[in-house]
C-alpha cells in the first residue's frame, strides 16, 4: 500500500518511524544520496523539490513534506493513536506543534547542516552555522519550558509530533550544545527511543548509537 523513498537518519526517520507505529505494511525504497539520486529525473518526477522522503500510496499522487506525509499516515491509521481526531481538544496543539517543528527548528537546521547555500566564502559559512546553533538553542530552549514534565508535547498523550521532536533532537546531537542536554528533551527522547516501533527503524535504517 506504501512505498517510503528514504535515506538514513534524513527526515525520512519522523514517517518511517509513524509507519511502524500503525503496523501498515509498507516497503522502503532507498534514495542513494551519495549518488545524487534525488535529483534524478526519476526522483524529480516524485518531488519536482528533489528533497527526501516522499510516500508513494496505491492510486494516488505521491507526497513530499515531512510533517504532511507524517499527519496523512497518522490519521489513515486512527487505531495507532498517533493523532487527536477532529472535535478533540488536543488537536489544535497537535497540529500547532506538527506546523511549529516543521517550520522553525527543521528549517533552521538548513542553515546549520548546509551554510554554504547561504554564503560563498568559508568564513561567512562559519558564521551562518554558528548563528544557526544559537538560534536552535532558543528554540530548543522554548520547547523545553512548554513542554515541562510532559511526559509528552500533549501532556499524557503519545503522538506523532513526539517521534518529530525526537528526530529533530537526533539531528543536533553534534551541536555545540546538543538538544538531548536539555534535561526535559533528553528525558523525552529516551522516552521515545524505549518505544519497539522505533528501535525497529533505527535498526531497519541501520542507524548505530548514540542515536540522539
Amino acid at each position: 500500500m506504501y512505498t517510503l523513498h528514504y535515506y538514513p537518519g534524513n527526515a525520512s526517520l519522523l514517517p518511517h518511524m509513524v509507519l511502524r507505529e500503525t503496523g501498515a505494511p509498507f516497503t522502503l525504497a532507498l534514495v542513494d544520496r551519495q549518488a545524487n539520486a534525488h535529483k534524478s529525473a526519476a526522483y524529480l518526477t516524485l518531488n519536482p523539490n528533489g528533497l527526501i522522503p516522499v510516500l508513494e500510496i496505491a492510486g494516488e499522487t505521491p507526497m513530499f513534506e515531512t510533517a504532511a506525509i507524517a499527519i496523512a499516515l497518522a490519521e489513515r491509521h486512527p487505531e495507532a493513536g498517533l493523532v487527536p481526531p477532529v472535535g478533540d481538544p488536543l488537536r489544535g496543539q497537535f497540529l500547532k506543534w506538527m506546523l511549529h517543528l516543521s517550520n522553525t527548528p527543521q528549517a533552521t537546521y538548513v542553515s546549520w547542516f548546509y551554510p554554504f547555500q547561504f554564503a560563498d566564502d568559508e568564513a561567512a559559512q562559519a558564521a551562518v552555522k554558528a548563528k544557526a546553533a544559537v538560534r536552535l538553542d532558543g528554540m530548543f530552549d522554548r520547547i523545553a519550558a512548554q513542554l515541562g514534565d510532559g511526559p509528552w508535547l500533549l501532556g499524557d498523550r503519545f503522538s506523532a509530533a513526539d517521534l518529530f521532536l525526537f528526530m529533530l533532537i537526533r539531528w543536533g546531537r553534534s551541536m555545540p550544545r546538543p538538544p538531548r542536554t536539555v534535561p526535559a528533551l533528553g528525558a523525552l527522547a529516551e522516552r521515545v527511543l524505549a518505544r519497539p516501533a522505533v528501535q525497529a527503524t533505527l535498526a531497519a535504517e541501520g542507524l548505530q548509537a548514540p542515536f540522539v
